[in-house]
């Protein structure tokens, strides 16, 4: 089952897409997709045929496929590649930043250049929705806990980031730096997360072209070892890193212009685009 949110930004509406790639409306079912919906009504949701709902007409606005969540954490370095091309170690244990909730935007939502930027980068990553609270979880129950997955680009700016002192969330937080979506893909769809192809293309040219079998950590492993230090909530969102080939790994470096478009993809969860713009 793939859910959705469709509509103006702060109006959206919740949806479901069919087995044709077309949305369905699901506004007559439940007020939105929300953690409540996520972690009781799932199974509820994967009753309905698609075709039994309104069709949408059109081509509307996507936003985030989930609303309402607590959390937006995201693990650093999580491919050896990606830790090698950046210049620092390979961690030996998940490395842990957040984004917080202003960051999130729709899958194909522009992206805004804030003030000051010159080093504005992109990170095609596998995003973990969590279906259900998880406190000391182990990792061979962890993935009973997800609800699904989804595709993140963790927009960084790298000089805030990483030349500013103190910590990653100043290059990583900012408003509308983590478009989220299309959908939200659960995990009947999603047999094994370590097995889906990434990429991402600037202006139609491969920049990332990695797969999810090489991460350093697993999505269960990462669940697992989140729960030991937080308890995760139903809607909780996850990224889970990026593979090699963001701009400031490459050599000579190579960041974000404004007016080029992101194009990002995984195996399986859709695909999203978004524009750089000026503030």
């Amino acid at each position: 089952m793939k859910l959705l949110r469709y509509g103006p930004k702060g109006r959206e509406k919740p949806g479901m897409l069919d087995d044709d790639g077309k949305i369905r409306d699901l506004s007559g079912k439940i007020d939105d997709i929300t953690p409540a919906v996520i972690e009781k009504k799932l199974d509820q949701l994967k009753k309905i045929k698609p075709g039994s709902l309104p069709l949408v007409k059109g081509r509307p606005r996507m936003g985030s496929p989930m609303t309402g969540f607590q959390k937006f954490l995201c693990i650093g370095l999580n491919y050896e590649d990606h830790a090698k091309e950046a210049g620092m170690p390979i961690p030996t244990e998940p490395i842990l930043f957040s984004k917080t909730m202003n960051a999130l935007a729709g899958p194909n939502d522009d992206v805004a250049r804030p003030r000051g930027s010159k080093k504005m980068d992109w990170e095609a990553e596998l995003g973990i929705v969590i279906g259900k609270r998880a406190k000391y979880v182990s990792k061979k129950d962890a993935l009973s806990y997800v609800a699904g997955y989804t595709i993140v680009n963790d927009v960084s700016e790298r000089e805030f980031q990483l030349e500013r002192g103190g910590q990653w969330i100043k290059g990583k937080a900012i408003d509308g730096f983590g478009p989220v979506g299309p959908w939200l893909v659960t995990t009947d769809e999603v047999p094994n997360p370590q097995k889906l192809d990434i990429w991402l293309d600037i202006d139609g040219e491969r920049q990332q072209d990695g797969n999810t079998k090489t991460m350093i950590f697993s999505a269960a492993h990462i669940v697992s070892y989140l729960s030991k230090i937080m308890t995760l909530e139903p809607g909780d969102l996850i990224a889970t890193g990026t593979p090699p080939g963001v701009g400031g790994g490459q050599k000579p470096k190579r960041f974000l212009k404004n007016g080029e478009v992101m194009t990002v993809g995984i195996e399986g969860l859709g695909q999203q685009k978004q524009k750089v713009v000026k503030e």
